[in-house]
């Protein structure tokens, strides 16, 4: 199971919508994922238990201290599918390809 992580600043509105956005585009592409939001604050901590991918404002990228093997998406439209979806493909394909169609 891929672990995704949707950040922003204060963890209340904006990651929880991209929360919803990409569980649904996640479940409709077939792929085995499970899904957090939070604060920028809260993250380093969610992603030192196992998180796959990030997704972020463009913005809050230097920010995160990603540990290796996390992957961090920045977007600049954090609610088009048009934009994330082939993002988190690309690096679904790549990465975790055992994941798909699960």
């Amino acid at each position: 199971m891929i672990k995704v992580l949707a950040v922003c600043g204060n963890g209340m509105g904006t990651s929880l919508v991209i929360k919803m956005k990409v569980k649904q585009f996640l479940d409709k592409q077939g792929i085995n994922a499970s899904m957090e939001s939070c604060s920028l604050g809260e993250a380093g901590g969610y992603m030192n238990q196992g998180v796959n991918i990030v997704l972020c404002s463009k913005n809050l990228v230097s920010n995160l201290h990603a540990p290796e093997g996390v992957h961090v998406i920045g977007l600049v439209n954090l609610m088009s599918a048009k934009e994330f979806g082939p993002q988190i493909m690309n690096v679904v394909n790549e990465h975790f390809p055992g994941e798909m169609g699960k």
